[in-house]
């Protein structure tokens, strides 16, 4: 279960990297669309989300 929550969280954190990367990368227009912020804000969510539980698995 650890692996699992490890997996999930490492995937979530690498979403939001490219999320930021691929909005800075063309030149910030991202920044202004609801979905993309949203989307962006709910993957991070999840990341800290799973982090959080793995600290809690024995």
């Amino acid at each position: 279960m650890k692996a699992y929550v490890t997996t999930t969280g490492v995937l979530f954190a690498l979403l939001v990297v490219l999320h930021v990367w691929r909005a800075f990368a063309e030149g910030g227009s991202e920044f202004k669309s609801p979905i993309y912020i949203a989307s962006t804000a709910a993957c991070a969510a999840l990341a800290i989300w799973a982090w959080r539980v793995r600290s809690k698995i024995p």
